[in-house]
């Protein structure tokens, strides 16, 4: 269950990060979810899913769909997934409410077979995946929304391992945003109401 973060308003909307918007479900995943660190398995995996799907379109599309992909993916649990014949990717490409990419959705198949044999190997995808920043969250101070990078050499790092190991949809922009989805990065402005909170954490 996502723990909902003291907003300490008294009843005024707090400051949040520009592109929160006025989505409430935007605002809600940027207050509750964005930037928390992650180290459960199943929701990095869900995350790397959608991160992937997510490539060339727009993060809110990708969150109203959300409840679909979880539905349609067994609720991202990976060694199901891994197991998806060609017949079920056929089905999937058939399902309207995901996005109907066919190199996305079996990008999701290979990428969890990837994933398993990173558990294998590193006892979690968790252990594995922290290590490009130390096993620490990196702390930004942005001033605004237009200082926040698009990748850093921590993503560069991320994602030429991914790729060596043969995920796909695992470029460098799709590595950082993995990384501030799950709270590898702090990346909330210096003015929003959740950095400071999250510094703490």
């Amino acid at each position: 269950m996502t723990r909902i973060p003291d907003l300490h308003t008294d009843g005024k909307e707090p400051l949040r990060c520009a592109w929160a918007g006025d989505d409430p479900l935007y605002r809600h995943y940027h207050d509750c979810e964005w930037g928390v660190p992650l180290r459960d398995d199943r929701r990095l995996f869900e995350f790397l899913l959608l991160e992937g799907a997510q490539a060339g379109l727009s993060w809110i599309t990708i969150l109203r769909k959300r409840e679909n992909y979880r539905a349609a993916f067994d609720n991202f649990d990976a060694t199901r997934i891994a197991a998806y014949d060609a017949s079920k990717i056929e089905s999937l490409l058939q399902n309207p409410g995901i996005v109907r990419n066919r190199l996305k959705v079996q990008s999701a198949v290979g990428n969890a077979q990837r994933f398993l044999r990173i558990q294998e190997e590193f006892g979690s995808f968790a252990e594995y995946i922290w290590q490009f920043v130390d096993g620490h969250p990196i702390q930004h101070a942005w001033r605004s929304q237009a200082e926040v990078p698009a990748t850093t050499p921590e993503s560069d790092a991320m994602s030429r391992e991914l790729q060596r190991r043969g995920f796909k949809f695992a470029g460098t922009t799709i590595c950082y945003a993995l990384m501030q989805a799950t709270g590898m990065v702090n990346d909330h402005t210096a003015d929003c109401f959740r950095h400071e909170q999250l510094r703490k954490e």
